[in-house]
């Protein structure tokens, strides 16, 4: 490299000003002085200096390694890793449930990928690892996906201004990346004594059930329970689109005991108020009851295989696995006399691939089952009517339960299979003030709405308004099929015959001409009711051998996938 200096610096100063250039740029330096046509001075870098802005493929000198900074470092993060004071971790064990980092490494191996926030209220007066609520990514089951989990031994796993802060990023992240979300739930509710900031801030807790709401039917949402999940925080459970609670442990209520009992005097403790039986089987709330810890993992490590990352994705496909019983046996399942109860789960388990089914709200409404399987590898979502429960007749608890299930189904492009045996929804005082129609109402426009492939198979009876409800021949079906068993009508033979031929019945006197007029008439009834008259008038599609009818699903939800529907050009609607 060529320099030049200005005229009258001396030899000993051209040397310096070289020295100092070559040792810095580990190159020869030649130094001209003035107009100078040769150089005053040649300098060559030392043997041992290597330039300062060393290259990206210069090793770095085997010597170096962390420092004092660092070591520093990792001590504050392992203190922020211990959690609240130790006494608090011993509650945890007599209550029988994991500390919040190790109940992340039982779901997630390792724990998160990568973790948000970690340092949050570091410098609090009070001691606040994490401010008590941990964000962050995770894999789980080969999926990536965002997580939450409060911490129970810091101050009950309450929730104030920087938890919160975490709490409002991991859902605004999640409506970017299309991942699905996992709250692991076990919070006191918001911090009383620190509510100024995080309360009703537009960027406050409030903003958790906005963001609950545009993340909903955009990414699943899954919530588990550890604990008392109380007012506030008892929310997020029920805006999820799945709700876990482990038995004994989890409850969600608006209010604690305590509370209750100063505002209603009523003395009740938490499990009655809100525990997973309440919910599970009252409520509604609670879509899975779980053991403990490890089964609620199990739980959910299930229901994530029916369901994609977002609701532009299809659900992920499986290997084929033929059902658990012979579909050989669906015709014996079903009984010949249209009033006598049997159980609908062993005409799925027939239909449906082995060890694919997977009940949600089992013990709420069980007169409809709704449940996701798999046929033939691909995620279903079926309803299905409950003979074996009140006569499969349709009360509102049900009717809930099921339109909520197939407006989930449909956000996230699960086709839906309709399992038809039902008299219709019930009738009487006080299904009426249990809102019968406004919860029927709500089945048949989310039935109306789904714009997923739906079949419906009449198993035996679709009597009523039940026909609706379960995505008859109105109900844009991609096709409505039928056992030999099946019959459509307003109402049934009994019923029908009562309401229009009774008077006549009446005016004959012999006890046995009216017996035997009663069961012609009904007779002929059910010959105008029959699939076979259904199928020559073309109200349905086919009537299908029931040993076939796994293998003829199968084959018409593959023929129907991807199909495209539309609604009208609207906002949305007004009914659900």
């Amino acid at each position: 490299m060529q320099i030049r200096i200005g005229e009258g610096a001396s030899d000993e100063e051209a040397h310096v000003i070289g020295s100092a250039l070559a040792e810095h740029t580990g190159e020869a330096i030649e130094v001209y002085v003035g107009d100078g046509d040769a150089p005053a001075t040649t300098v060559e870098p030392p043997a041992s200096t290597e330039p300062s802005d060393q290259s990206a493929e210069s090793p770095a000198s085997d010597t170096a390694g962390p420092t004092e900074r660092e070591r520093l470092l990792r001590e504050e993060i392992a203190d922020i890793e211990q959690g609240g004071p130790e006494k608090y971790k011993n509650r945890l064990d007599e209550q029988g449930k994991l500390f919040v980092r190790d109940r992340l490494d039982l779901w997630f191996d390792d724990g998160f990928t990568f973790e948000d926030g970690r340092f949050a209220n570091f410098d609090a007066e009070d001691r606040l690892p994490a401010d008590g609520l941990l964000t962050g990514a995770a894999e789980f089951e080969g999926r990536t996906l965002h997580a939450m989990a409060n911490d129970f031994t810091v101050k009950a796993g309450s929730m104030a201004g920087k938890g919160v802060e975490k709490f409002l990023r991991m859902q605004q992240r999640a409506l970017k990346t299309g991942r699905p979300v996992l709250y692991l739930m076990d919070s006191s509710g918001g911090r009383i004594d620190q509510q100024t900031g995080f309360f009703a801030n537009r960027e406050g807790i409030g903003k958790y059930y906005y963001n609950h709401s545009m993340l909903s039917g955009r990414v699943p949402q899954i919530c588990v329970l550890y604990g008392p999940c109380i007012a506030g925080a008892a929310y997020t459970p029920v805006f999820a689109d799945f709700t876990v609670m482990v038995e004994g442990m989890s409850a969600m209520a608006i209010a604690s005991p305590r509370m209750v009992e100063m505002v209603t005097g009523e003395e009740i403790d938490l499990q009655e108020l809100g525990g997973a039986q309440v919910h599970a089987a009252e409520s509604g709330s609670a879509d899975l009851v779980a053991e403990d810890e490890e089964h609620a993992r199990e739980l959910v490590a299930q229901l994530i295989t029916y369901l994609p990352d977002n609701a532009d994705e299809s659900p992920p496909r499986a290997d084929s696995r033929p059902p658990a019983r012979s579909p050989a046996g669906i015709d014996s399942v079903v009984p010949e006399r249209p009033n006598r109860g049997y159980d609908m789960h062993d005409l799925i388990e027939r239909v449906a691939d082995q060890g694919s089914v997977l009940e949600l709200r089992e013990q709420y409404g069980p007169e409809i089952i709704t449940a996701f399987c798999r046929i033939d590898g691909r995620p279903v979502g079926v309803v299905a009517n409950q003979p074996a429960q009140r006569a499969g007749a349709i009360f509102p608890d049900a009717a809930g339960k099921a339109a909520e299930f197939i407006w989930t189904c449909d956000a996230y492009n699960i086709p839906l299979l309709y399992l038809c045996d039902t008299p219709g929804f019930m009738a009487g005082s006080g299904v009426e003030k249990e809102g019968i129609l406004e919860q029927g109402k709500k089945m048949i426009y989310a039935t109306s709405s789904a714009t997923v492939p739906k079949q419906c198979v009449v198993v035996r009876k679709a009597y009523g308004a039940g026909i609706y409800a379960m995505s008859g021949p109105a109900y844009d079906p991609e096709s409505t099929l039928a056992l030999p068993s099946g019959e459509i009508a307003i109402m049934g033979p009994e019923a029908a015959i009562n309401a229009v031929y009774r008077n006549r019945l009446d005016d004959i006197e012999d006890e046995e001409e009216r017996a035997a007029r009663e069961a012609e008439l009904r007779e002929e009834y059910r010959e105008d009711i029959d699939a076979h008259r259904m199928a020559s008038e073309v109200v349905i599609d086919d009537i299908v051998p029931p040993s076939e009818l796994r293998d003829e699903l199968a084959t018409r939800f593959a023929f129907y996938e991807g199909i495209e529907k539309s609604l009208p050009d609207k906002k949305h609607g007004t009914i659900l």
